[in-house]
């Protein structure tokens, strides 16, 4: 049996959840039907880590999803960005 609160958390988050995937899975189909590639852009591969993040049992899920879209902090980035 679920904890009640997650089931409240759940049944109050779903329709959200299942809309962004809806959306998601729209515009991958979109990218899809168009002419040309973009398996080799960084972006796609990016997304696609994502999704496997999402969809792994783990938790942490956003910050790993913010992760895979991050550059790794380094110590010099205000020279390196020119801040």
């Amino acid at each position: 049996m679920p904890n009640p609160i997650a089931l409240d958390v759940f049944n109050r988050e779903f329709l959200t959840m299942r809309c962004r995937l809806i959306d998601l899975a729209a515009a991958i189909d979109r990218v899809g039907r168009a002419d040309g590639q973009v398996a080799d852009d960084p972006r796609w591969q990016q997304l696609q880590q994502a999704i496997g993040v999402i969809a792994s049992p783990d938790g942490n899920r956003a910050e790993r999803v913010q992760m895979t879209f991050s550059l790794p902090y380094g110590e010099n980035w205000r020279h390196d960005y020119e801040v």
